[in-house]
């Protein structure tokens, strides 16, 4: 199979381990996209053209670990979180929310319509082939949306959509649906160090 080239800047602070991806030392300014959780505003199509210009880039750092990350450091005129999303990496197989940084970086590429960068990114690790089928349903409806408001409001309604097949699933109506699917957005949540949450670490070595 031919591999797509990524012809836009890709890089992330700490460690790297893919060839595809640029090392960035913190304290390093990036002018495109960064998934970040100090983002203000949900990454949509409307961004695919800063990718084009300057790129995108992710903070790799453990969900258990966020006081080390030295936030302040990491500058970026662009930060961007992510709508709702369904994690399939090993760690976090079927959580909402806590994608790794490779799954985070896909995600970015495909709603924004990069879907062959997406693509290459995962094609490194044996899980990456199910993220698009595990999400899709959500990816083709925040793509299909022209601005930030109306990601949010796709999310939003998705949420809702999960929600009520929830409690449909309680009065016995169903069960496709579980609790878990429900959780808050922890990139919404304010911790001790007034920090929001961000990605597990990329599993580079394959896991």
């Amino acid at each position: 199979m031919e591999h797509a080239q990524i012809d836009v800047p890709l890089a992330m602070w700490k460690l790297s381990r893919l060839g595809l991806i640029t090392e960035l030392k913190v304290g390093t300014r990036f002018r495109g996209i960064v998934v970040s959780p100090r983002g203000k505003q949900v990454l949509s199509p409307a961004d695919r053209d800063i990718i084009i210009k300057a790129g995108l880039a992710v903070v790799e750092c453990s969900w258990a670990r966020l006081d080390e990350v030295p936030f302040g450091k990491i500058a970026s005129p662009h930060e961007r979180l992510l709508p709702y999303l369904l994690a399939t990496n090993p760690v976090n197989y079927g959580k909402p929310w806590k994608l790794n940084c490779v799954e985070a970086l896909a995600a970015a590429f495909y709603i924004t319509g990069f879907d062959s960068y997406a693509e290459r990114l995962l094609e490194n690790f044996g899980w990456g082939g199910s993220f698009w089928s595990i999400n899709r349903l959500y990816l083709e409806k925040y793509r299909s949306c022209t601005s930030a408001e109306e990601v949010d409001a796709a999310q939003n309604k998705l949420l809702d959509e999960l929600q009520l097949a929830y409690e449909q699933s309680r009065q016995g109506e169903g069960n496709e649906y579980g609790s878990d699917l429900l959780v808050a957005n922890p990139n919404h949540q304010v911790g001790a160090n007034d920090m929001q949450l961000s990605p597990e670490p990329s599993d580079s070595s394959g896991g």
